[in-house]
């Protein structure tokens, strides 16, 4: 196929921009901006499941707390019931031996409870500061989360500029080249990611690897409107005063 040597030139123009719009792609899927979003949304769920597992924990002592309480306060109940009695000075011998027996019985278990219930109340107090701290971290977090959408955001914003002018510039600049020419470099592109490149002392500039002597001898005596591709991974080559032909 032949092309004038100035529409091939402008081949590296569009290789240029199909580079860009390539990196523009890559960045996309390996944003730093989003792989820490990605990140600190990790964190944030991690850190709401600890606050959600310390006010359950919490939930669940408050409910002991409530327990004990009530049975602290039945006790005293049944103990100023007993001592009422005692006072009245009504209570039969035998009876008031029971009392007596019971009131201790009484003491001991209203002095068990009220242990059992302090240590509760200590745990559930250290669990408040526990849901504090969570609570602190979470809000801390989310605030990162906030400021590196943001910052993602911006990041993408600026890739769909550069690519909203990436895709405008090819739109211009292909209609210069003939329709077989275009599907050529396309098929190459979509092939190994370079459809054409510069032919630099003796040096594909798509693959980077150094021609033989022999097919830069055969390159040389093409005209400078044949088509000459790499004989290594088949892009077409731009000949210019940098080839060294």
């Amino acid at each position: 196929m032949n092309v004038e040597p100035r529409i091939q030139n402008e081949l590296l123009d569009l290789a240029k921009i199909d580079a860009e719009l390539t990196r523009i792609a890559h960045r996309r899927k390996t944003l730093p901006e989003q792989l820490e979003v990605d990140r600190l949304e990790t964190e944030r769920l991690a850190r709401k499941d600890a606050a959600v597992a310390v006010q359950i924990a919490m939930d669940d002592l408050d409910r002991d707390i409530k327990k004990l309480e009530g049975e602290v306060d039945a006790v005293r109940r049944r103990e100023e019931k007993d001592r009422q009695m005692l006072a009245s000075g009504t209570v039969a011998a035998k009876q008031l031996s029971e009392l007596q027996h019971e009131l201790g019985s009484l003491e001991r278990r209203q002095s068990i409870l009220e242990d059992d219930l302090l240590e509760v109340m200590e745990r559930r107090e250290a669990s408040e500061a526990d849901y504090q701290h969570a609570g602190a971290q979470l809000s801390r977090i989310e605030d990162e989360l906030i400021d590196q959408r943001r910052r993602r955001d911006d990041a993408v914003a600026d890739l769909d500029a550069s690519e909203k002018r990436c895709t405008a510039d090819r739109s211009a600049i292909i209609e210069h080249f003939p329709a077989e020419l275009i599907e050529i470099y396309e098929r190459q592109r979509a092939r190994h990611g370079a459809g054409a490149a510069l032919l630099q002392a003796r040096r594909c500039g798509a693959c980077r690897i150094e021609i033989d002597r022999g097919e830069i001898a055969r390159i040389a005596k093409t005209e400078p409107e044949e088509i000459v591709r790499c004989s290594e991974c088949g892009a077409i080559l731009i000949r210019t005063k940098e080839s060294g032909l």
